[in-house]
């Protein structure tokens, strides 16, 4: 089974928008359609509380006209078009949506932060991880919301495997960084923040990256769009993963990420796994 995740960083940008940004997130879209994947998962929506409009709808039948849609978008009290996430997956699997509320603080419940598509075998998990933002204004609640996002994942793993993938918003180790030196203080690369994944991945799940290519250095997922060289300079961050239980870790051939050309931000990340 071949799975894809990429923060999209505004699906109605790329949908509608002329800007030279927006053609360079289309043709990221074309080489997604190209590697014909059996399930997308995409974060950052940035889509209204009702969801994909009809002429969101018609857009994303022209790249993928052979995939079910799923989604979940932020609702009040939550910022209007903000976050978000969507699933597509093949017609002809079979598999349940939802949208589930993990009891996280603040407004994240109602942000359109996970999706979870179960399916006879697995359960397959997109996520969006709150940011701990400007001074680290949301770092308590970004630490509340890994423990309860790892409660609910060993939860769904007690009944059968996980596969879980999206932006996770944390940079593991200094090698998953470009300069760690000068960012031990930074959203994404704090103590807590490292901690929480640390302790996500002990309750029985792997990093697949890792796994598959060891201590791999100055291979990232993530390049800031402020500074306009970031991404020619490879002065980037690997923050996009898929995770796996760890029963499951040896099924997995394949964790990479997908060119994304010159377009910034985030690059779209490959998983294929027997299963």
């Amino acid at each position: 089974m071949k799975l894809i995740s990429w923060n999209i960083d505004s699906l109605n940008a790329a949908l509608t928008s002329e800007s030279h940004r927006a053609v360079l997130s289309r043709a990221v879209l074309d080489t997604l359609k190209e590697e014909n994947a059996d399930a997308i998962a995409i974060q950052e929506t940035k889509l209204p509380a009702t969801g994909p409009s009809k002429k969101h709808l018609e857009e994303l039948e022209k790249y993928f006209p052979d995939y079910e849609i799923a989604w979940a978008s932020s609702n009040p009290p939550a910022r209007k078009g903000y976050a978000g996430t969507m699933m597509l997956y093949k017609k002809g699997l079979t598999a349940e949506a939802n949208a589930p509320r993990i009891g996280a603080p603040d407004t994240m419940d109602d942000e359109g932060r996970l999706i979870t598509l179960e399916f006879e075998d697995f359960y397959f998990v997109n996520v969006y991880t709150p940011n701990a933002g400007d001074g680290l204004k949301r770092l308590k609640e970004r630490q509340e919301w890994d423990q309860k996002y790892g409660d609910y994942l060993a939860k769904l793993d007690q009944k059968k495997p996980v596969i879980a993938c999206g932006d996770f918003n944390v940079a593991h180790q200094e090698i998953d960084l470009a300069n760690p030196a000068s960012n031990h203080m930074s959203a994404g690369f704090t103590d807590e923040e490292r901690a929480g994944f640390t302790n996500l991945l002990s309750r029985g799940f792997t990093d697949t990256f890792r796994h598959i290519h060891g201590d791999v250095k100055e291979v990232y997922s993530w390049w800031g769009q402020r500074i306009k060289t970031s991404k020619m300079n490879n002065s980037g961050w690997r923050i996009d993963y898929f995770i796996v239980s760890d029963r499951i870790k040896d099924k997995v051939t394949k964790s990479e990420m997908i060119d994304s050309g010159e377009r910034q931000d985030h690059t779209p990340i490959v998983l294929e796994v027997e299963i």
